[in-house]
């Protein structure tokens, strides 16, 4: 069994880096407050998030599609669903 190569970001082409960007920014959410509304909001839009993006690379992997109209698209789609939840901040434990 031979090594395999290491690839490195940089030796990607653009839209290859684009669309990873893409998806690692759609997935890349706040954790939640701690009320029991903002955990259920912050599930909603990881699910939500998380089926984009698994759409996207589909339409990549299994149906041929381009890869920067992809990654484009799917910051699109991750802008239409903004977190709308209330984030949780570590203050140091602050009461």
């Amino acid at each position: 069994m031979s090594t395999p190569t290491p690839v490195r970001l940089a030796s990607l082409p653009e839209a290859a880096v684009e669309l990873l960007r893409a998806v690692h920014d759609a997935l890349d959410i706040p954790l939640p407050g701690l009320t029991d509304k903002d955990e259920h909001a912050h599930t909603r839009l990881l699910e939500t998030r998380a089926r984009e993006a698994r759409v996207t690379l589909a339409t990549v992997l299994d149906q041929g599609h381009e890869v920067g109209p992809a990654a484009r698209t799917l910051r699109v789609w991750t802008a239409q669903c903004p977190v709308a939840y209330t984030p949780w901040i570590d203050d140091g434990g602050a009461a």
